[in-house]
């Protein structure tokens, strides 16, 4: 399954290059002037958003300028109670709809859904969708309600692949949503002291009554609920839909990576349809990537890779503090995107090598590393459509990247929350929390939307003036 599309001594050359890359943290591959590609990735051109109408141009305006204020997203919870207890439930119902739902959220039901991804699909989006369940802890409800959690996610499996708007689509899972988070804080504790074979999990996955050292039975009981309810997704999911497992706290990863990693030696025999997702904010990440890749080669299964910054930089380093441990985020943002970098060379160089055994979803924001994957896909000849590097942004959000790369004939994917706006509220108002930096950092977005706005009202204008002349 080696690259057939460069010639040896060009892949030698080049993957020397993105090793170099990998150990230093540099960013360039290479000392020669930016070309025709890097130029037409400048991501600087408004005309990106002539897909939108006027009404969304306004709406996601006001939407970014309300979330540019850390005082208004730390309170999100408090302001939208106060709204709520003024307005009543429909009427808050209603102004949410038309506001902040509106620009994150596909939709409530299957057709809602389906009108916003066929809009996505006509401008070369590809749906990721993400049902917006998820548990931290004291949150816990029980078996029967992660039942209940599996079975919506096993509506958005058949969702994400039953539509005419689904190309070789992805879906989002949260561990947490069908496991406790206390017990992940067990797992987490117990892995820790004593290695987990991936075998015994894919064992109990198939519904073997095994025994899991270090756990009582009531524990071990839910664990074996927890991993045939994963069992059932994945089942599911395989060679329909591409499952990314996201990653949460230092303090349950372990416990989530263990289980994703089963997965995958279960359902990655014959490609990447379980992926593993990497924090580049945490020290830890460059270990956790190289082990994911050893044990992937040595289990001979493939490896999918959901690169991500991350997200929960405060609360990590709070419970540090907290607990009396080292720090375990990185000492600065510049530390963190050189690990984003050298990590996104890391895997290109396997993907080079071998396009079907390893796939990386380059999952940022972040204008720079989008550029230099870009840039990277097209020195090592990779196929931009064939998916194996895809991009990925949330809805609603950075529309001038995702665009602009769908244009130019990449694999780009669009996080996608459904449901109701009940169900939704608090899923967004985590994710505008735990993303603020993006959020305060959305000002060329902004700049363009006004830019588009301006053009469009302008062009009214005209057409108004000249129909009265005439």
């Amino acid at each position: 399954m080696m690259c057939t599309r460069l010639g040896s001594s060009r892949l030698r050359l080049l993957s020397a290059r993105l090793t170099s890359t990998a150990s230093s943290g540099v960013l360039r591959v290479s000392d020669k002037p930016p070309d025709l590609l890097a130029a037409s990735l400048a991501f600087e051109d408004p005309s990106a958003f002539r897909v939108k109408s006027l009404k969304e141009l306004c709406r996601a305006l006001a939407v970014f300028r309300f979330c540019s204020f850390p005082v208004l997203v730390n309170n999100c919870h408090k302001l939208m109670s106060a709204t709520r207890g003024v307005l009543g439930r429909r009427a808050f119902s209603s102004l949410m709809r038309c506001t902040v739902y509106a620009q994150f959220v596909a939709g409530e039901n299957e057709e809602e859904i389906a009108r916003s991804m066929e809009k996505m699909s006509t401008v070369g989006l590809r749906p990721m969708l993400a049902v917006p369940i998820e548990e931290d802890l004291g949150e816990s409800t029980g078996e029967e309600r992660y039942n209940e959690n599996m079975e919506a996610m096993m509506e958005c499996v058949q969702m994400s692949h039953s539509n005419a708007w689904s190309k070789d689509p992805m879906m989002q899972l949260k561990v947490t949503a069908l496991l406790s988070p206390e017990l992940c804080v067990k797992l987490t504790k117990v892995i820790s002291k004593r290695a987990y074979d991936l075998d015994l999990l894919v064992r109990a996955m198939d519904g073997e009554d095994v025994k899991f050292p270090g756990l009582e039975e009531s524990d071990a009981a839910h664990f074996r609920c927890s991993l045939r309810r994963l069992n059932r997704i994945a089942e599911a999911s395989v060679k329909k839909v591409r499952v990314l497992v996201d990653a949460e706290y230092t303090y349950i990863n372990p416990a989530l990576s263990i289980v994703t990693m089963a997965m995958m030696k279960k359902f990655n025999k014959d490609g990447a349809w379980i992926w593993n997702t990497y924090q580049c904010y945490l020290k830890e990440t460059r270990t956790l990537l190289q082990e994911a890749i050893s044990q992937s080669q040595e289990g001979g299964f493939c490896l999918g890779v959901k690169l991500v910054r991350g997200a929960y930089m405060d609360k990590e380093r709070k419970l540090a503090v907290k607990e009396g441990r080292p720090d375990p985020v990185q000492d600065s943002w510049e530390d963190t995107n050189e690990n984003y970098n050298s990590l996104l060379a890391v895997m290109l160089k396997l993907i080079a090598q071998d396009p079907e055994r390893y796939r990386i979803i380059v999952a940022t924001h972040n204008e720079e590393s989008v550029r230099q994957a870009a840039k990277w896909v097209e020195e090592l000849g990779l196929d931009k459509a064939r998916g194996s590097v895809s991009f990925g942004q949330l809805l609603g959000m950075c529309d001038h990247v995702s665009l602009t790369l769908a244009k130019e004939g990449y694999a780009v994917y669009k996080s996608v929350p459904y449901g109701s706006v009940d169900d939704t509220l608090p899923y967004l108002v985590r994710r505008a929390q735990e993303n603020q930096t993006v959020l305060m950092g959305i000002r060329k977005e902004r700049d363009l939307l006004r830019q588009e706005l301006r053009r469009r009202l302008s062009l009214r204008r005209r057409r108004e003036e000249h129909s009265g002349l005439s």
